[in-house]
């Protein structure tokens, strides 16, 4: 199947998923609702810290807003377009229901992982631009149009490696059955990329710094675009770490996955 078939594939589900969310207006209100109250949870997090400082780890109030907001349009990004089909994914497997996807055209882990779109998630991520767009304003930042499309660019490795993650996390189901918890897993690792990467500097912190940094890219996914943007000025090795670590944890998941599905055994087995 080509690239094009792909995305009018894509398209298809897209559309099929908005005309059933409006069928459900109530639910979709609720459910934006929440997100965006813990979108704001964490915003005035950072505006009660920074009452009592002027600056963490080298990072005043309006950087580390423009940090936060990187790390929720890629967290919104992954709501929006994967995270409910890898949730179904590990409870598909579990169930047996996974033959549906067997029985489709089509490379399987993108059929599994592209089923559905979560509108409200979508909207949010127009939330979160504003928040990084507002803390721009604030430190006077003017980036040229290079360096904007040098920060989406980024900030779709941060998707992507996000994405790899939760996928091989819900790929582990097919080896051990009961890994409800795994998926879940990964909003406590994104907790860590809101933090300067600065902030893991130390002897203590530098363990932290060797996980969420070096072997969970998690710190990367959001500080390395922000950084961006605040300096206006690539940083050449960041960007081709970044780069590196998203081509690695995508090659990653995409091999496990496979691997794992010549355990599955179908429903009828």
């Amino acid at each position: 199947m080509k690239l094009l078939q792909y995305f009018r594939l894509w398209l298809a589900c897209a559309r099929y998923s908005i005309t059933r969310t409006m069928m459900f207006r109530f639910d979709f209100l609720m459910w934006g609702l929440v997100e965006l109250f813990w979108m704001g949870v964490n915003v005035a997090l950072v505006s009660v810290i920074y009452q009592h400082t002027d600056s963490i780890a080298g990072w005043n109030k309006y950087q580390m807003l423009l940090l936060v907001g990187s790390s929720m349009i890629v967290q919104r990004l992954l709501m929006g377009f994967f995270w409910s089909n890898l949730f179904e994914l590990g409870r598909n497997i579990r169930s047996g229901h996974f033959d549906f996807f067997l029985a489709q055209p089509g490379n399987l882990m993108f059929m599994a992982s592209t089923r559905k779109v979560e509108l409200e998630g979508i909207l949010n991520v127009f939330v979160a631009i504003a928040i990084v767009v507002y803390a721009a304003g604030q430190l006077q930042l003017h980036p040229s149009a290079t360096t904007l499309a040098l920060y989406v660019f980024m900030i779709l490795c941060g998707l992507v490696i996000h994405y790899s993650i939760v996928a091989l996390s819900v790929s582990i189901t097919f080896w051990i059955i009961k890994s409800e918890g795994l998926e879940h897993s990964y909003f406590t690792l994104t907790e860590f990329s809101r933090l300067p990467r600065e902030a893991y500097r130390g002897l203590f912190k530098g363990a932290a710094s060797a996980v969420f940094v070096y072997a969970l890219p998690v710190v990367i996914v959001s500080n390395v675009p922000a950084s961006l943007l605040i300096e206006n000025a690539l940083n050449v090795t960041n960007a081709l770490w970044l780069l590196a670590v998203t081509v690695l944890w995508f090659a990653l998941a995409v091999f496990v996955f496979h691997r794992g599905l010549r355990r599955y055994s179908s429903a009828s087995s």
